[in-house]
């Protein structure tokens, strides 16, 4: 089944100048690559993107962490890959959201650490399931961000603009 999944590669993740390594690890996928960007995270964005996990204990934390005020890198790369079972590719190379857990061959495994203070540094957000990557790749991208059509839009006229906005 064609699917996509939002990839993030995270603030630690450019700071140790992974993103090549990542992306070459990511091309096993035979995946394509339909969107990109680099995104200074705002507030609201980070908020928004993790409001899953708003009560946990460590929401604060995992915060500063994706606005990259942990790393001072105040940015990530964010990308849609799009392909056959792109969701569950992509998270069987990435492994273990926890680094110590994560196979030493997967890419959480090989660069992801723990810190003393316990935030997983694990240099890489991948979407869980379907209706995860439909929120997150929406809130990351505009429809004409994205290379093929991969949700409903419309058009919409907005100070005298046209432009399409998703469904």
């Amino acid at each position: 089944m064609v699917n996509q999944t939002l990839i993030l590669i995270k603030p630690d993740g450019l700071k140790k100048s992974l993103t090549g390594n990542i992306l070459t690890r990511l091309s096993e996928t035979k995946l394509e690559i339909v969107a990109s960007r680099i995104v200074r995270v705002s507030r609201e964005l980070a908020e928004t993107h993790y409001s899953h996990m708003k009560d946990a204990p460590f929401f604060d934390e995992l915060i500063h962490y994706i606005m990259g005020e942990l790393h001072d890198r105040h940015k990530v790369m964010a990308m849609v890959y799009w392909g056959d079972d792109a969701i569950q590719k992509v998270r069987d190379l990435c492994g273990a959201t926890n680094p110590e857990e994560a196979d030493p061959v997967s890419i959480r495994g090989a660069y992801g650490r723990i810190t003393t203070a316990g935030i997983y540094e694990n240099v890489i957000h991948t979407s869980a399931n379907s209706e995860d990557a439909q929120r997150e790749i929406k809130l990351w991208f505009e429809p004409d961000e994205v290379i093929v059509d991969i949700y409903p839009t419309k058009e919409v006229v907005e100070n005298n603009i046209k432009k399409r906005v998703w469904v």
